[in-house]
């Protein structure tokens, strides 16, 4: 055997273990960046324990968190920011939420695997994402068309495939996937939206802002028992976008 087809072999060999890692490259180009950006949220909760009663973040919510790539739901204009801990403009007058925030109203809701929780307020699709690592299904509706069809590209481009987009009025949730186990409304109302609480499961929980633009919203956690009986709790000072609609004049 000469050495001609041996050499062919080596080089072959070679390129074919070089493209098998550029996914990998691919993927760690912001691994050291995601990594610093939840040691400051990390941070922020232990910080903020006593107003959250949250002592820590679980492993599940930090290893979604952790999983997500941020920066391929935000702008390409505001991808050197993607993985500071504060909320980014995605167009429309809306914004991806602060990753502490993020976090945060993940970690309150207790989801587990197998569940199938509602989301209000798709936005850029990255809450949905991280949800999405924790549970069954996850139906998220956005009320600005462009940011539904933009979220739901992204989250298929990306294989979340047990995400279900729908423009539409969230307000209204989404009643023929109903009852959920938990929701998620990330922009700010007036009030508990009264369909979400019938659409929300016995046992469930439901994590929402509340108030106006021009005042300081209050995160709320909304739980009810297995009776029905509903119950609210304050957790913090939040800064949201108003939830819009025909019913929030």
């Amino acid at each position: 055997m000469t050495k001609e087809p041996r050499l062919l072999q080596q080089v072959a060999g070679a390129l074919i273990f070089l493209i098998g890692l550029v996914p990998a490259a691919k993927a760690d180009k912001y691994a050291a960046q995601r990594e610093q950006l939840m040691h400051e949220v990390s941070a922020l909760v232990a910080a903020t324990r006593e107003e959250t009663g949250l002592p820590a973040l679980s492993p599940p919510v930090m290893a979604a968190m952790n999983s997500v790539p941020r920066h391929d739901f935000v702008p390409a204009g505001q991808r050197a920011n993607a993985y500071k801990n504060r909320p980014l403009p995605i167009g429309y007058g809306q914004t991806i939420s602060q990753p502490y925030i993020v976090a945060l109203m993940t970690e309150l809701m207790r989801v587990n695997p197998g569940e199938k929780v509602l989301e209000i307020g798709t936005g850029s699709g990255y809450q949905a994402a991280v949800l999405s690592r924790l549970v069954a299904d996850v139906y998220t509706i956005e009320i600005i068309e462009p940011l539904a069809t933009r979220a739901e590209q992204v989250l298929k481009s990306l294989g979340y495939d047990n995400v279900h987009v729908k423009f539409g009025d969230g307000y209204y949730g989404w009643s023929e996937h109903a009852p959920f186990d938990a929701i998620m409304v990330t922009a700010a109302a007036s009030h508990v939206p009264p369909p979400l609480i019938r659409q929300l499961k016995p046992g469930g929980r439901m994590v929402i802002p509340l108030g106006s633009r021009f005042m300081t919203q209050q995160l709320m956690l909304v739980e009810k028992d297995r009776q029905g009986q509903v119950f609210t709790r304050q957790i913090l000072p939040v800064a949201f976008v108003p939830l819009t609609g025909g019913h929030e004049k």
